[in-house]
């Protein structure tokens, strides 16, 4: 199987599981990433230019059209390799298209929402397998119980697979059950309006048949045909969290399914919005066989996702903490966690837009968002897929920035303004390219 864009999060989730399974798996992606290294040093051939030329010779030699090329919809339509292939005559499908086809042959659990998805679902993955129902997971993240965004269990006919909404991907999918955390508007460029995004995820819905489920936030306009099972907090949900306090930096709760507690759980993941996504993986390790009696306990185990609100520095003087978020509700999410658990503390951000399109249709949203810190340092727009757009940048973003502590900031300057800036909580937030200064920042501050 080839791979074009082998090193997103996703597809390199694919990649893994079919060489596991004795498959020769090759591929291309942009960049030499630290995934793609892992994945090189797990036998997989990649290539880092697009054209022909590069793709290994048992994908171009006509006598072996029965090879399988996935693609991502990230990849520019002018992308030379995947366009050459595609005239050779071989089967080429999109991701999701896989990931479709390994759904309707597993009994899959898949987790959808703007917001929250990867959390979820790695947790889903963490109470299923420890609680010995063994499951196969598709993650958007990299798991920390599993050190991976892959969770491969041959035996097993149960899967979890994160279901993403962009492009509609998660409409090829064919759950037994699944998760709707959030239909904030989202990928307009793909939807146009929210109520177009909502639709999508009703839609979405009504793939899971009469006999299973949908798991949804309390509140949310979802309809189905199955079951809807609802979640959330102080609120008279079929799955609740309540007596919600914060001891030594740690979020302890109450869990209670279908009028049953659960016993208190505790954790180090801030904000209301992850005790959901609790509530809601909860819900779906009961599906499957829990028991009941192990959640508080397997709660207490999971040892979150990379990039999630990940702790990195944790001083008295200074504490340092990366986060995914890169739309505003999820800034916003971001910025409020540290506030609940360093609520004296002055809160520096490093921002990296993603998309021109994003930025410019949640400019104000992203500024409002921004103006809960205390000091920003705000990067370039990290453009991904997307085309500059005329006038939409760093600075036209900066500008709606009602902080009086802000300031654009040059990817090669970062580590030094941080260092400049003495935080005493910084963030690091963006779905970019900024994680590969985590390890910089994280070394200078450490130093100092």
């Amino acid at each position: 199987m080839y791979f074009a864009g082998i090193g997103g999060i996703g597809m390199s989730a694919l990649a893994r599981y079919f060489k596991a399974a004795g498959v020769y798996v090759a591929g291309y992606d942009r960049v030499r990433s630290p995934l793609c290294e892992k994945l090189e040093a797990e036998g997989m051939e990649i290539a880092y230019d697009d054209a022909p030329r590069f793709i290994p010779e048992r994908f171009t030699d006509a006598s072996t059209k029965e090879s399988l090329v996935v693609y991502t919809p990230a990849l520019p339509e002018r992308h030379a390799g995947l366009n050459y292939l595609r005239q050779t005559g071989r089967e080429v499908i999109k991701r999701s298209e896989l990931l479709g086809r390994i759904t309707r042959e597993k009994r899959t659990a898949a987790i959808a929402g703007t917001h929250g998805k990867t959390s979820v679902s790695a947790l889903t993955a963490h109470l299923l397998n420890a609680g010995d129902v063994p499951a196969n997971a598709f993650l958007g993240g990299i798991a920390g119980n599993f050190d991976s965004n892959v969770v491969i269990r041959p035996e097993s006919p149960i899967a979890v697979a994160e279901a993403d909404e962009y492009d509609r991907s998660f409409l090829r999918l064919s759950p037994e059950v699944a998760v709707v955390t959030s239909v904030g508007a989202d990928h307009l460029d793909v939807y146009g309006d929210a109520e177009q995004l909502i639709d999508a995820f009703n839609a979405f819905a009504e793939r899971v048949p009469a006999t299973g489920a949908v798991f949804c936030k309390y509140g949310l306009p979802v309809k189905a045909a199955a079951r809807i099972v609802t979640y959330g907090i102080d609120c008279p949900a079929d799955i609740t969290a309540s007596g919600i306090e914060v001891r030594d930096g740690r979020f302890s709760f109450e869990v209670t399914a279908y009028g049953r507690s659960l016993g208190r759980t505790a954790w180090d993941f801030a904000g209301r919005h992850n005790i959901e996504n609790a509530l809601a993986a909860t819900g779906i390790a009961l599906w499957f066989g829990v028991k009941s009696e192990r959640i508080s306990e397997l709660i207490r185990s999971f040892r979150g996702v990379k990039r999630r609100f990940e702790t990195h520095v944790k001083r008295p003087d200074c504490v340092y903490i990366d986060d995914y978020a890169h739309h505003p509700e999820e800034i916003e999410a971001c910025i409020g966690s540290a506030r609940e658990l360093y609520p004296e503390k002055r809160i520096t951000g490093v921002f990296q837009p993603h998309l021109y399109s994003r930025t410019r249709d949640f400019g104000d949203e992203f500024a409002r968002s921004l103006e809960a810190l205390n000091e920003l340092l705000l990067m370039e727009i990290y453009p991904a897929r997307e085309e500059p757009i005329p006038g939409i940048d760093g600075s036209w973003l900066l500008n709606k920035v009602a902080l009086v502590n802000k300031k654009l900031c040059d990817r090669e300057n970062v580590v030094d303004e941080v260092l400049s800036l003495a935080p005493e909580v910084l963030l690091t937030m963006g779905a970019g390219d900024i994680d590969r200064l985590v390890k910089p920042i994280k070394d200078a501050l450490d130093e100092k």
